[in-house]
This record gives structure tokens, sequence and C-alpha cells, in this order.
């Protein structure tokens, strides 16, 4: 069999249809509000609508007196099953149900179950709760201030708003730098807060059964096995009574991984009702409480030489991550992998240092698309490589060029400790700047400046470490971020395969069949692929990350790897001749020097339950941990070209290529899919979302009036381009791509807007870049800095 023979059966290099979307399409996805159980109840959620206050009193009375009405549950009540506050990802604690004070707008008060949804909502609003305001804090400046409230005095021995201090780097070696630079370039940057926004809000259905112990809750996370791990410390049941079971999930971008109060009042609930519990989230509930994404300040300088060549860097950066410190990251980092800055330039030295904030706003920080704050590294990067261009006079290309890593280069150790180990950088670099027709667009932008058009173009070179799992570094509540997978492969020969991964639109039904497609020969339409129930796959650590082909992907092409050794067994059996005599080629065992003479995979399984060697064991089937030695490096190189209106600020995208080399592609649809969503979120990131608080702790942008996201009118076409540099130590050379195009898109659109005024001697115009700041910038000569309190007079 031939390579295009593994494409027509639907292996690596195959685009196949995506099998997931035979249910979707037709309205038959199976999601958590279509769970339907008998005695079924409903609960609503009390959410605060003030930012920081005390709570005096909660008087439930008349909720409890609306017909249809089980139960009205507090943090009091929490409390008396040690459930008012429950752990964090990150090793803190978060209140399920305010007991002492509100700390964010749109915490969770109380909660109602009743016999319907519309009942538990009308019996919200019966719930008199008085609360004693108090001084709101909207960012880490204003909570390290003199005098600033604290937010957290729950916590013993917390004396601040301090979360976390953290640093990273070469400090004497970056000062000596710094000390022979001759030009010192300086930024100071926000990336704002976003939210994921998935079509699907956070749910869960609880279903205690005091009979036999066991708790089955039916949810929308994308990682059932540690949030059973996490319930288990929570509720203090036995692990292995807790089932998990996610669903179809509409959506999930990050904002599905953390445990949200609302999952565990739904558990508690059904314990004390003694019948399955729903909870829906609405979109208000999901626009102001769940899992956000960035919100972070950067106050970074470049130490460079005359000619362009970086020499260190020193990066501070403070983080908002609201009231609890709930990021899902890896333990060991607390800014995530912010530190991954510059990986694919070659940086000799450089220095980190980070500090987090408590403040009056919904936790989160990492969620959305993003692998541990690699997209504010990156956005910082490029706006950084952007600035240092300028103030060399060098090219933005031609500055890339002389500091982008060589192909001789790898493996490169990086000044933050990184391990990078293949790419080639500057093919990707070419390739773009070929394609958008670089240097003809600089006379055509020096032609439109002289008749008064502003014209700008953008890039972003970036590499984003994905597939944390590597044991050594990585863990999540101390569990290490390994994945696995088993496979079956029946008598007929069709297959099997579980993991412990969880798609929300990634296609892995689809793609991770298609690996083991590659490694067995089995046609990709034999082969079903489950997840999503802790009682019937392996053990994951969950999607997110970009985390799913490198680690579990990976763990899929081992498990094949141990079936086919045990056919090869089979085959030699059948073929009747020596193991050492059995070659392979895609689907078939031979014999070697008589190809002709051979056994198909199919052949061998059937032999695997009917005609096995005596002392084998019987069946076809097994399991693979994989804990990855790397992290894998994608690279990107993305530019845009723009026009900017001066009369009104408005900004269009003229044209837009992605380069992309993610390694060896296991389905080209699926990924070009992937980096159109990625970009389209880059573009809305960068354009419209618009997510803030005023000086009172209320939240602007709280619903889809004011948080603006793109539809197909507004998105710009994309043009994709492709560079293969297979990873050196993944199974089947993989590296992963679903946040690439997330990740670097935002900085190549503010790059092209930035580059388009420059004349005007604005450097910097905080995201999203609107139209009226780019007016205001132009306007005024100044930069436009938009943290909040924001003014909404």
């Amino acid at each position: 069999m031939t390579a295009q023979d593994e494409i027509k059966i639907g292996g690596l290099g195959s685009s196949r249809r995506r099998v997931e979307d035979a249910r979707f399409v037709r309205g038959k996805g199976n999601y958590v509000e279509d769970v339907v159980l008998p005695g079924m109840l409903h609960m609503e959620i009390l959410r605060s609508p003030i930012a920081h206050a005390r709570i005096k009193s909660i008087d439930t009375t008349k909720a409890w007196q609306v017909p249809g009405v089980k139960l009205v549950l507090t943090g009091e009540m929490a409390a008396q099953r040690n459930l008012a506050w429950m752990p964090t990802l990150s090793y803190d604690t978060q209140a399920v149900l305010a007991t002492d004070k509100v700390r964010f707008q749109g915490q969770e008060v109380a909660c109602v179950v009743a016999t319907s949804p519309y009942i538990a909502r009308d019996a919200i609003d019966l719930i008199d709760v008085e609360y004693e305001p108090l001084p709101p804090i909207v960012n880490p400046m204003q909570a390290v201030a003199p005098g600033a409230p604290l937010i957290r005095d729950d916590k013993a021995g917390q004396t601040d708003n301090v979360c976390y201090r953290w640093e990273v780097g070469d400090k004497e070696g970056t000062d000596r730098a710094f000390a022979a630079a001759d030009v010192i370039s300086t930024m100071k940057l926000h990336y704002p807060r976003s939210h994921p926004s998935p079509i699907e809000n956070c749910g869960s259905v609880a279903d205690y059964n005091k009979a036999t112990g066991k708790l089955t809750v039916y949810m929308t996370t994308q990682a059932p096995h540690i949030v059973r791990a996490a319930v288990a410390l929570i509720a203090e049941l036995p692990e292995h009574l807790i089932r998990i079971i996610s669903p179809d999930i509409g959506g999930g971008f990050g904002n599905k991984v953390p445990v949200y109060p609302g999952y565990v009042c739904s558990i508690l609930a059904s314990i004390l009702t003694d019948r399955p519990v729903k909870w829906i989230e609405d979109k208000s509930g999901n626009l102001m409480s769940t899992g956000f994404a960035r919100d972070m300040y950067l106050d970074a300088e470049m130490a460079l030489t005359h000619d362009g060549r970086i020499l260190a860097v020193r990066m501070h950066a403070d983080s908002d991550n609201g009231a609890f410190f709930a990021d899902a990251q890896p333990s060991k980092f607390k800014i995530g992998l912010l530190h991954s800055a510059f990986a694919c330039y070659n940086v000799p030295v450089a220095h980190m240092t980070a500090q987090g904030c408590y403040t009056n706003k919904a936790p989160g920080g990492v969620a959305y698309r993003c692998s541990f704050r690699v997209t504010e590294a990156m956005f910082f990067q490029e706006r950084m490589v952007e600035a240092a261009a300028q103030d060399v006079g060098l090219d933005p290309a031609e500055f890339r060029r002389r500091n982008l890593l060589r192909d001789d280069q790898f493996p490169h150790r990086t000044a933050f400790g990184f391990l990078v180990d293949s790419g080639q950088y500057h093919k990707c670099l070419d390739i773009g700047l070929n394609a958008i027709g670089y240097d003809q667009f600089l006379k055509d932008r020096a032609e439109a400046a002289s008749r008064g058009r502003l014209l700008g173009i953008g890039i972003s070179t970036m590499t984003e470490p994905l597939g944390a799992g590597n044991s050594r570094e990585y863990d999540i509540l101390g569990i290490k971020m390994f994945d696995a997978a088993e496979l079956r492969v029946h008598p007929t020969g069709k297959a099997v395969l579980k993991i412990g991964a969880q798609t929300q639109g990634q296609g892995h039904e689809t793609t991770f069949a298609q690996i083991v497609t590659h490694e067995l020969g089995i046609p990709a339409a034999d082969i079903v692929v489950e997840h999503g129930d802790t009682d019937h796959t392996p053990f994951g650590m969950g999607t997110y990350a970009s985390r799913s082909t490198p680690v579990a992907g990976a763990a899929t092409a081992m498990v094949a790897r141990k079936i086919k050794a045990k056919a090869r067994k089979l085959a030699a059996h059948l073929l009747e001749v020596s193991e050492e005599d059995v070659e392979w080629e895609l689907g078939r065992f031979y014999v070697r020097g008589a190809p002709s003479r051979g056994a198909t995979i199919q052949e061998c399984a059937m032999a695997a339950y009917a005609n096995m060697p005596d002392g084998m064991e019987p069946g076809l089937e097994n399991n693979a941990y994989y804990d990855p030695p790397n992290l894998t490096w994608p690279f990107a190189c993305y530019i845009a070209t723009v026009e900017v209106d001066p009369a009104t600020g408005v900004w269009d995208v003229l044209r837009f290529v992605a380069v992309d080399d993610c390694g060896v592609r296991i389905n080209p649809m699926v990924v070009e899919g992937q980096i159109m969503g990625g970009l389209t979120e880059a573009y809305a990131m960068s354009n419209m979302q618009f997510q803030t608080y005023d000086e009172d702790g209320n939240i602007v942008g709280g619903n889809y009036m004011d948080y603006l996201l793109p539809t197909a009118w507004e998105t710009p076409g994309f043009e994709l381009h492709e560079v293969t540099t297979p990873c050196p130590h993944h199974p089947i050379g993989a590296k992963g791509v679903g946040e690439c195009a997330a990740v670097g898109g935002p900085a190549a659109f503010v790059n092209a807007v930035m580059n388009a005024i420059a004349d005007s001697g604005v450097r910097n115009i905080d995201m999203p870049v609107l139209p009226d700041r780019v007016w205001d910038a132009l306007r005024t000569g100044r930069d436009v800095s938009c943290p909040p309190p924001v003014k909404t007079d």
C-alpha cells in the first residue's frame, strides 16, 4: 500500500470530513441541557449586584414560601457541610456561596432549587440580601496602593492584595547587558480582559444516589478526570463513587476548565434533596462570572545594539486575578508560561518578574484559547519587537530577520530556560512576506500617504509552547499532566479508541481515528473514538492549552504501536514464520522476500480471538500513558495590511496572510478550520471585544450589546500557507495548532494599525483598538492607554 492509499482510508494527511458533524448539523447533539432524569429539579443562582460589600443579612423566608420550591441554599447552610469554600486549581480558596462578604459583581450568594427553572427564577427575586458597600478595587495598581481595602480578609495571614510574586531569568546578566546597550527600547502595555463566549454556557446535572452512595454529574467540563479529583476533595466523597460525564460541549476555549460554584451547589442540592438537580447558567451569569482571560499589564525594556541585535530583555507583569486565584495552570508557574516570550528570537539573557493581585472582579486570567498566558507573552513580545525596530530605525521585517533563530541553532535553550527543538522561522517569514507582496506594499503605502490615505502593515512572528505534560515540571493539584489512551480491536478488525482528552469542537472523533489509521491501517471509518466519561475512559488531564494532539494524540499513537507489536506475533503465527521474518506495510504484514504472502491487520485481529499461538493471551487491546519529554513548538508568521480612516479612526483589514508550521498535519481541513477560527478571535480581540469595569466595579460589557463578537460580515478573509517541520520527539511529528492563530494574530492587527499612523508619533493604543481610540490618538498625538476603571457617562 502507498501513501496515497493512506489518504483514501482516512489516515494522516486526509481531509476527512468530521464525523461529529453528522449529528451536530442534524440537531442531534447531546448537551447537558438535553439531559433529563426522573424527578429532576432545577437550580437558579442569585448573584451579587455589588462588587464589594459585607453581607449583613440574607432573608430567604419569601423564597421558601413559593409553591414548587424544594430548597433555598445559602452560604451558611453550605458551611454546615463544609462547602461554603472550595480549593481552586491554583491552591487558593474560593467561595462557593458568599458568607462574610461579596467580592465581585456577579458572585454567587444563594441558590433556589424548584420543580421548574421558572419557579426557581421567580423565587430568586424574593431573596432579600442586605449589603454594606465597601470600596471596590478594579486594577492591580489600586490593589497595591497605600490604604487599599483588604479583599481577602478571609485568609489567615493575608495582609495585602497580592496573591503571588514570581521571577525567572538572570537578573545580574540582564543588568550587565543593559549597561552595555546602544539603545534601550521601552514599552508599557495592557492586554485587556477577554471572555471566551462559548455558544453553550456552563451547566451541570448532579444525581446523588443515596442507596448506592454514587454521585453522577453531567457537566460542561473540558477536563472530566481532573474535575472528578477536585470534586472528591471538595465534597469529601470517595473518588471511585464519582462519575463525571462530559457530553457534547458547545464550545469551551478554556472557559470550561475551572470548577465553578454552580457545579458544587448542584451537587450539594442533589445530596440534600435526594433528587437530580440541573443548573444551566444564563448568558448574563456567564459573561459576569465565568473564567476570564488576560487582564495583564506589562512594563518592559529591550537592550539593543545600533544595528538592531537584541542583547537582553527585562519584563515585569502585573496580573489582575480577580477576587480568587482560580487559574487552571501548572502549579510551578504562577504567571503561567509568560516566560515563553522571545522563545523564537536569539536573546542571550533576560529577566522577568511578575505579581498577581486580588481585585473585585470575577476570578480568571488564563482561560480563552491560550496555553497558560502564552497569548499575553506573544502579544507583548511582538509589540515590543515592533517598537524596538522603530527605535533603531530598522524595517520591522528586517529586524525580525536579524534576530529570529536560524535553522542551525536548534535545539535552542532560551534565556528563560525553555528548550525549543525545531523550526524553520526564516522560511515562514519569507513565505509570508512574499505572499503579502511586502516590498510592493511599502511603495503603495508611501504613495497613498502622499494623497492623505493611511495604509499600514503589521507582522507577528511567534512560537507557542504546547503539550504541557512532562512530569518533571508540569502538574495541577499535584497530579502530573500526562495523558492516556485505550485501544480495543474487535475480532472483525473494527476498533474503539478511548481517550482522556475531551473535545469541544476540535474534531477528536475524526482526527484521533486518523492517528490509529496511520499506525495500523484500519480504515478511519472503522474506528470509533470515545471520551468524556470518567467511568469508561482512561485518566487524562483534559483538553486545553493545545495539549490534545501533543499529549493525548501521542498516547494514541503509542497504544496503536503496542497493538501492532502483538499483531506482528499473530501474523508470524498465521504465516508460519519467525517474527523476525515479518515485515509491515500499512494495514498488512508480509513475509520478508515473499511479499505476496501476508496477513492483514483484520486477519490478525480475528486470530487474536480465534487462532492465537499457544501461550499468548487472547484479545487485541492495550493502553498507553504518555509523558512527553518536552513541549512542542509550533511557529507562525501572521501579516495584516489595513487602511485607517483619519477622519473617524475606523480601520479596515485589506489582506491577512497566515503561515503556520504546526508539524505534521493529521487532517489539513481541520487544521485550516482551527487557524481561521483562531484568527477570527484574534481580530475580535484587537478590534471590538471590550470588557472592562467602572469605578464602582460594575462590569462594562456584560451583555452582547456591549461585548461585541464578530459575525461573518465583519470578519476579514484569511490567506493560509503551510510549512512543515516535524516535531522530533512526538511519535507522529505533530506539534498542535488549536491556539496559535488566537495567540499570534492580535499583534499583527495592532502592529498594522500602529504602522498606518506611525507618522503621528503615537507609540501604542491598547486593545481593543476601537475607532474612537485611533481618532483620539491621531488628534492628540499621544498614546491611548485604557485600563479600568472607565467612565460610563
